[in-house]
């Protein structure tokens, strides 16, 4: 933690693993993220930003977020009276970056760029009258260097550098002071590279390097080395053409820790499997990384995902929401619709409808629309009436026909009173 609060001045220099470089004065960057995971002395491969997408724990957890805030539906809003309105989408959240690119896919690669790298980059093409952005064409962040000299905030993009309004820079994962959000690839950096040792290790072992994958043994006599290696080239042969190899009484062939190795393997995938999911904030077993034996139940697929909601992609769509909203006038703003990962089974949402239609939070003809289904007909009110009464009066019920009245009492005649049984 020291390195964190570190007061010397120098020049820092940051690449690799924000998606982006960092140069400035003052509280150094590279004391929190390195440019690069040194494996001196480690034995540890290198990782860099694009070599951790060839861990399919990575991709699933990229790909699980970005797949499903790109689809939810997008809307500006503006309040009138307490009441939320919803107004046209201006063209830069339609299509961002011209005809050729969707708002759908222009989220989702800014999204993988934030949930890998911290941050995602655009460059401002046009404006609108009103001086706001009208076309934002993303840039990858591992082509971008951000810079602060002198207190001046510049962007360096190949070999220009553009201005602070020329730029469109989301980040998350950040801490003060950090003009750029934090990589969760580089904090993931040396779980990668265990797993991809484990792997290398794998690959030569099951490829026969490192050590003899077996034993073959005389156990009557001692061999030469030139009988040995005579032997080991006719077993060798033998074994590689898939042919028989006849031995007699003498000789006995035995594996080299072969299953051990094979289940340390299986368990050092499993645990870096549950490291990224913590790394990269998606629950495990949406990733297939949980553990073994561990048992994980919901009463039904909405509570589920209410719970990844709540817990996981809350946070995200919130940030994504604000910043979005930068690209309205105001007071105008940006939502996106949470209601399309809470899909619910059609029994469910049928109850769901049928307590707010009786709690008088929404109408009958509204549920119907959220089934795309037209408003009720005359027609059809007069036949439910017919089957199920009339909900207006008193005395019809909900779910079945009204009860029986009772006949009316003749004229001039006293209606007789009820006994205190209840018997007239």
């Amino acid at each position: 933690m020291a390195l964190l609060f570190g007061r010397q001045r120098r020049t820092a220099s940051l690449s690799g693993f924000y998606g982006s470089a960092l140069d400035f004065a003052g509280a150094t960057a590279a004391d929190l993220i390195p440019a690069r995971v040194s494996t001196v002395g480690t034995n540890l491969p290198a990782v860099t930003t694009d070599s951790a997408l060839t861990h399919s724990s990575v991709w699933a957890a990229l790909r699980l977020r970005a797949n499903l805030l790109s689809t939810l539906p997008l809307d500006v809003f503006r309040k009138v009276d307490g009441v939320q309105v919803e107004l046209p989408k201006p063209a830069v959240l339609k299509n961002p970056s011209g005809d050729r690119v969707s708002m759908q896919e222009w989220l989702y690669s800014s999204q993988i760029d934030l949930d890998r790298c911290g941050n995602a980059f655009g460059l401002i093409t046009e404006r609108t009258g009103t001086g706001l952005p009208n076309r934002i064409d993303l840039v990858p962040a591992m082509d971008v260097a951000v810079r602060i000299r002198d207190g001046r905030l510049t962007y360096k993009i190949g070999a220009d550098i553009f201005e602070p309004d020329q730029v469109w820079h989301e980040k998350q994962y950040t801490i003060a002071g950090l003009p750029v959000g934090l990589s969760p690839v580089a904090y993931a950096a040396y779980t990668l590279a265990k797993h991809r040792s484990i792997n290398d290790f794998a690959l030569t072992w099951f490829a026969g390097g490192g050590v003899p994958r077996g034993h073959l043994r005389n156990k009557m006599q001692t061999l030469s080395p030139g009988t040995a290696d005579a032997v080991k080239a006719k077993f060798k042969s033998t074994v590689t053409a898939g042919d028989v190899f006849v031995t007699g009484a003498d000789w006995e062939y035995s594996m080299i820790q072969a299953e051990q190795t094979g289940m340390e393997w299986l368990e050092g995938e499993a645990r870096t499997s549950l490291d990224i999911a913590r790394f990269f904030d998606v629950p495990s077993d949406m990733i297939d990384a949980a553990v073994a034996g561990q048992a994980i139940t919901y009463a039904n697929i909405t509570q589920r995902n209410v719970q990844f909601l709540v817990m996981h992609l809350g946070p995200v769509v919130s940030r994504r929401e604000e910043a979005l909203s930068r690209l309205t006038p105001g007071p105008r703003f940006v939502k996106l619709n949470t209601d399309a990962l809470l899909r619910m089974d059609p029994s469910s949402r049928a109850d769901m409808h049928r307590v707010m239609i009786d709690s008088r939070v929404l109408t009958p003809n509204e549920a119907r629309e959220l089934e795309n289904r037209r408003p009720l007909t005359p027609a059809q009110i007069d036949e439910f009436i017919t089957l199920f009464g009339d909900p207006n009066t008193a005395e019809a019920g909900a779910f079945g026909p009204a009860p029986t009245k009772p006949a009316p009492a003749t004229p001039g005649q006293p209606k007789k009173p009820a006994s205190p049984g209840g018997t007239p």
